[in-house]
């Protein structure tokens, strides 16, 4: 693999769907708490398989995680493990399911009690001038 292909990393090749997450996702800063929460998932997911396959599933996680909202993940029960087992678009792991779930707690529980939000490391990355 080439370390630089057409201006862009060797590891996209030609996918299309790698091409546009290097084009427009990979390497840019993320301050939306939803988004990132998206990235905790899918990370999680990933876990022994490739990216390029969860990117794949990327949309059926959407649906089978109520559009990453972190609220409405965290209120999922244990019951709620199998309704995202249905979703074709998804890697089927009960673990990784509890996983993302107990991560949305934790998230919604920090944020509820005004600890932090996903975001609250990049505030203390401002740098000023001398």
């Amino acid at each position: 693999m080439e370390d630089i292909v057409n201006g862009r990393c060797g590891w996209c090749g030609s996918d299309e769907l790698y091409i546009k997450y290097h084009d427009e996702v990979w390497g840019r800063l993320v301050t939306d708490d939803r988004i990132l929460f998206e990235f905790l998932i899918l990370e999680g997911a990933q876990a022994e398989l490739s990216w390029i396959t969860i990117l794949r599933k990327r949309e059926g996680y959407r649906k089978a995680f109520h559009n990453f909202d972190v609220e409405k993940v965290a209120q999922m029960t244990d019951e709620d493990i199998e309704r995202p087992t249905k979703f074709d678009g998804i890697v089927k792991n009960r673990l990784k399911i509890k996983s993302a779930i107990t991560s949305a707690n934790y998230l919604w529980e920090s944020k509820k009690n005004s600890v932090a939000s996903i975001t609250t490391p990049y505030s203390f990355s401002q740098t000023t001038s001398r």
